[in-house]
């Protein structure tokens, strides 16, 4: 948002800021919250070059919903998960790695 919008919009009485603010997120669940999400949206890239949702389920013992979830980036599901997925798909633990700490 630039600083001209910012200031009409705060002289008109709104209050203008982060996500994270208006949630009252610690930098550590903000950080959290930028890896599960880096890391789902990954994961479904992987995923659609390689196989179905049904496919990457059967490799995981999981489900078809949960994998959709996971690329999703619903809160529910684990990092666990979302690393067991990548793994599923191929992808090595420093590609992992790479993915988390661009993320952070």
């Amino acid at each position: 948002m630039d600083q001209a919008k910012r200031e009409r919009l705060e002289a008109k009485g709104w209050k203008v800021g982060t996500v994270s603010e208006f949630l009252e997120l610690t930098p550590q669940e903000t950080t959290l919250i930028a890896i599960k999400l880096a890391l789902s949206c990954n994961l479904k890239e992987r995923r659609q070059k390689l196989m179905t949702q049904v496919e990457l389920a059967e490799k995981i013992h999981s489900s078809q919903p949960r994998v959709a979830k996971a690329e999703n980036g619903d809160a529910s599901v684990s990092i666990e998960l979302l690393i067991r997925a990548m793994l599923a798909t191929g992808a090595t633990p420093q590609e992992i790695g790479q993915i988390i700490a661009q993320a952070g």
